[in-house]
């Protein structure tokens, strides 16, 4: 009896396997024809783009030579002296149809701004170059170091480490990035410059986002099905909460510079700036809730394997102890993260001590505080949401 319990086991497991095999080759095939038809500008869009000018490159720094030097002083007398500073840098192309070649770039320090680019001799930067109708260089200007190799390395010594700790599961998971990074650059950002809805395009694309991953990372079952509609329901609901509160308040979406910078870009379909920051929102919120969703689904698909006849009000209890246990640490993810990435912000209005009234009203601060409560909000919805679904999956396995 016991050797046919371990024949059955096997030839299950087995099945098992074929079966999450097929299921990944299917979302596979899926996948490469999602993004081989990338949605794309119409052909009237791309041309009213304008032409990138001047051309970047990439160059070596071979030789500073300070040109010359002006002495200024701010008018009325107000703060210290400054230094406008020209330099001749010769340079070394090194991509390009020019690579190869050497020239001479000019170069400007100037003692009035923040932000000044310090380079030294080794250095490799990219470089603005005009051209005549012939292709002969007329001016280069450095314009930003070249940072690109450093960043690769740091994305390298990433995925070393997930294969590292994680094995096949750090393989899969790396699959998982790869598919978000490609639904944001191939589907959702070309979708919003074409003048789709961005509410409805981003709840749809971070459906299939969901469903992609957990279904990779977790493999096709009840659980991952479970972790995936509570998900999908909380990033919904973090959705339909800002706009109704983002309504009440009257939120514009262009509280911030680079949105502001949207309405110049030449375009017949006009953005959606509200939508855009509730679709941002959604986004933003959905990384968190996406854990939430598969770590309470995962923590009660393990208490019916080590106790099947766990009562279904005793699974959702422990469903709800284990979310509500991940429930703090997770809020605080989103408010610290919100918080970090506009602390030079926060730093000037403490610096200048602006009352509280005054900037907790101003579009862009408000706009961040609903970002962060809309999307705490959804992920602690996503709880009792998937211990339900959970639940009921768990109670028509039973009946069935």
């Amino acid at each position: 009896m016991k050797h046919t319990f371990l024949f059955y086991s096997r030839s299950d497991n087995i099945a098992c396997s074929k079966k999450s095999i097929i299921y990944l080759l299917v979302i596979i095939t899926v996948l490469i024809s999602l993004f081989a038809f990338p949605l794309q500008l119409s052909a009237q869009e791309e041309e009213q783009l304008p032409l990138e000018e001047p051309q970047t490159v990439r160059g070596k720094i071979l030789e500073i030579t300070e040109d010359q030097r002006f002495a200024q002083e701010f008018p009325g007398g107000m703060g210290d002296d400054y230094d406008i500073i020209y330099y001749q840098v010769k340079l070394q192309i090194l991509s390009g149809l020019h690579r190869g070649e050497v020239i001479a770039a000019q170069h400007v320090e100037d003692e009035r701004m923040v932000y000044n680019l310090h380079v030294e001799v080794g250095d490799e930067v990219l470089v603005y170059l005009e051209e005549d109708e012939q292709g002969q260089i007329l001016n280069a200007y450095i314009a930003e170091i070249y940072r690109q190799r450093y960043l690769a390395y740091l994305v390298l010594l990433f995925l070393i480490t997930i294969l590292a700790v994680g094995s096949f599961k750090g393989l899969k998971t790396i699959i998982t990035l790869v598919i978000t990074g490609l639904a944001v650059i191939k589907l959702l950002l070309p979708g919003l410059l074409a003048g789709y809805s961005p509410i409805p395009l981003t709840v749809a694309i971070c459906a299939g986002v969901t469903a992609l991953t957990l279904f990779i990372i977790s493999g096709v079952n009840k659980k991952t099905f479970a972790a995936i509609i509570g998900t999908t329901g909380g990033v919904m609901f973090a959705g339909i909460i800002a706009f109704i509160f983002g309504s009440l308040a009257k939120i514009t979406g262009l509280g911030e510079e680079e949105a502001q910078m949207l309405t110049f870009i030449p375009q017949s379909a006009g953005f959606d700036f509200e939508g855009l920051l509730f679709a941002g929102i959604i986004l933003g919120a959905l990384g968190a809730v996406m854990d939430v969703g598969i770590s309470v689904a995962s923590a009660m698909n393990e208490i019916v394997t080590v106790k099947p006849d766990i009562s279904t009000k005793e699974l959702i209890k422990a469903g709800m102890n284990v979310g509500r246990d991940m429930m703090g640490t997770m809020s605080n993810t989103l408010i610290l993260a919100y918080t970090g990435a506009s602390m030079p912000l926060l730093l000037l209005f403490l610096a200048h001590e602006i009352p509280f009234g005054e900037f907790i009203n101003w579009d862009m601060i408000s706009s961040e505080v609903i970002r962060t409560f809309a999307g705490s909000i959804g992920l602690v919805l996503t709880i009792p949401l998937t211990v339900l679904i959970s639940a009921a999956f768990r109670n028509k396995q039973s009946t069935d």
